[in-house]
């Protein structure tokens, strides 16, 4: 499974329904398992985004559907990156002449 970081903003309609936020986590937490998705972590934050979450996703199409499928309900919006854990990393380095 591939491992993508989302950076994640309120907007406007979801800092208005703010109190909700923990319970519409858990709504995606559902969604994404529907689709194939694993929500490994979604941490609130302070500072340039709200939200930071980790998903498991078996590929980058599938990530976009999560993503793409929470952003259409207006409460936010955020960018996503693919990350690579230790030893995927190591395999990606020992290719690098």
């Amino acid at each position: 499974m591939a491992l993508y970081v989302s950076l994640v903003n309120f907007t406007e309609k979801g800092i208005h329904a703010v109190k909700d936020s923990v319970k519409r986590s858990d709504a995606f937490k559902k969604m994404a398992k529907e689709h194939g998705a694993t929500v490994k972590d979604i941490i609130w934050t302070q500072g340039a985004y709200d939200i930071v979450t980790v998903i498991e996703a078996p590929d980058d199409e599938t990530a976009a559907v999560v993503m793409l499928s929470v952003a259409k309900l207006g409460n936010v919006r955020g960018q996503t990156l693919r990350g690579f854990a230790a030893a995927e990393m190591q395999k990606i380095v020992d290719k690098v002449g």
